[in-house]
């Protein structure tokens, strides 16, 4: 039986991917435009327009009957679907597909990602990988529970003021941070954003962020991997691969990047860098 891997846009997956993966988008609104991720808002259309503006936009969580609409369709069309989604602690989107699944005993299974944009990517991809390695949709998303756990995501912040328009640090914490070029290092733990530690200056910060992908274990490259970044180049993530060249020397000749989008990119602003693999068992 055929099957079909369901995502929403939270995961950021690139424009081109493969067929059998579908992509439900999240509306992203700034005041009164609303815009669906990827359709018609792109990543770099979003970030000009939060440089722009003074307000920070609101993303939705993708609908139950979105998910019964795209369920319905693939296994009338014959098909099995594993839907990997947003973590159930930032969003509701995974209660909407539990709820929309159970109309589909047997044929639809649903997976926390326990993450977001790069982390949640490298849980699709690694879908696609155990599809084609001839797993039927129960025991991918069986494989898949049990490896969320070793998906680490971290990230590198240019700036504290998106935390701070988001409430997320004062206003003081955010100035000093400014005066003293604080780059926060931060995860996704558990399901939910955390800070692991601050750096003076972005050479310091690379550091720190060398530093936590070996101490997570290294990358697993025989598994998917992500690097990403946030804005409208790619120049603070080019220096950081420099920086951290002997983590990628010898096991790959064509880093895998790719852009962060707004459900994280809302809360980090540009300039933010990120990676997301599976640790070394």
């Amino acid at each position: 039986m055929k099957i079909r891997i369901i995502t929403d846009s939270a995961s950021d997956m690139p424009a081109v991917h493969r067929p059998e993966v579908a992509v439900l988008s999240m509306t992203v609104t700034f005041g009164a435009e609303e815009f669906q991720d990827g359709i018609n808002l792109t990543h770099h259309q979003f970030y000009e327009k939060l440089i722009e503006g003074e307000d920070l936009p609101t993303t939705s969580q993708i609908s139950l009957s979105q998910f019964e609409e795209v369920f319905r369709a693939a296994v009338d069309a014959g098909e099995t679907v594993v839907a990997v989604v947003l973590s159930a602690k930032l969003s509701g989107t995974y209660q909407s597909a539990c709820i929309a699944a159970e109309e589909f005993p047997g044929q639809v299974f649903v997976v926390d990602s326990a993450n977001a944009t790069l982390g949640e990517l490298v849980l699709v991809e690694r879908a696609v990988e155990l599809m084609d390695q001839g797993l039927d949709a129960a025991a991918i998303a069986a494989r898949l529970e049990e490896e969320k756990e070793e998906v680490r995501l971290v990230g590198l912040l240019d700036t504290l003021e998106y935390l701070k328009r988001g409430g997320r640090v004062s206003a003081s914490v955010a100035l000093v941070g400014g005066l003293l070029a604080i780059k926060p290092v931060v995860a996704v733990q558990d399901g939910e954003v955390v800070v692991l530690g601050k750096a003076r200056g972005s050479k310091n910060g690379n550091n720190l962020l060398v530093q936590e992908i070996q101490r997570s274990g290294g990358v697993d490259f025989g598994r998917p991997y992500r690097l990403g970044y946030t804005g409208l180049d790619d120049s603070l993530l080019r220096k950081y691969i420099e920086d951290s060249s002997a983590l990628w020397s010898g096991h790959t000749d064509a880093l895998p990047i790719c852009t962060v989008g707004g459900t994280i990119g809302t809360h980090v602003g540009p300039g933010a860098v990120a990676v997301a693999f599976f640790r070394k068992g």
